[in-house]
């Protein structure tokens, strides 16, 4: 296998890990459970709607993955043999970001999103609370889809930028991959939890996330930066 195809391979199964690892984090998957409860939605409702969202939350990470593939593009045209170095730097840059975020206690790498509908669904399944109060199944799906579409898996964006130098072929390919991570996990860990045999402490795979991200981006910078040509 040619150089370039062996990096762009990496690349594609980093990008897979990060997806998939993303979407195992609890905000990603006990919001849909915890609202199926309330609603007393079945459970091939709930993983439906649970895919819905994860599309969404594809959706708007594609966006803003193709602004960047659009300006890194026209930078690439501009700078040529150059590009793998900046592209490079780019990314160990992220990396080294998100394990200083690690270090100072900040785990969870995401986009600011709205805590409230989770809490009030967490504390109404507490021992000594109040029954909850089912509400209308368009506004808490709507809830749920506002709760992913509004914030874009921060993490996969590095992703994008690794991928610049393989034009819109590797962007088309890497969302591909973004939306097979993201949406298979999230349905594959609400399925899990909705089943019962979600028992495992998930909550880890949210405290040590922006330190795996940064490992992985700081690899695959390392890589481009002495392999790719």
């Amino acid at each position: 296998m040619p150089l370039n195809e062996t990096i762009f391979t990496t690349i594609a199964l980093t990008g897979f890990g990060v997806a998939f690892f993303h979407s195992a984090i609890p905000t990603h998957w006990l919001p849909f459970v915890l609202t199926a409860r309330v609603q007393h939605w079945n459970h091939a409702r709930t993983i439906a709607i649970t895919a819905l969202a994860g599309s969404g939350h594809v959706a708007v990470t594609a966006l803003l993955g193709l602004l960047i593939t659009w300006f890194g593009s026209s930078l690439n045209e501009t700078i040529g043999n150059w590009f793998p170095r900046v592209a490079g730097g780019l990314l160990l840059l992220f990396g080294l970001y998100y394990i200083a975020r690690q270090l100072r206690g900040q785990g969870h790498v995401h986009f600011a999103y709205p805590h409230e509908h989770l809490h009030q669904s967490h504390e109404a399944h507490q021992p000594h609370a109040p029954e909850p109060v089912r509400t209308s199944d368009r506004a808490a799906i709507a809830s749920l889809l506002a709760f992913l579409t509004l914030s874009p898996c921060e993490g996969f964006l590095p992703i994008y930028v690794s991928g610049i130098r393989y034009g819109w072929t590797g962007f088309a390919l890497l969302t591909l991959i973004l939306s097979l991570g993201t949406v298979a996990g999230m349905v594959f860990f609400t399925w899990l939890t909705l089943t019962g045999l979600g028992k495992i402490r998930l909550g880890l795979l949210e405290q040590y996330e922006s330190g795996v991200m940064g490992l992985l981006l700081c690899a695959v910078g390392l890589l481009i930066l002495f392999f790719e040509r």
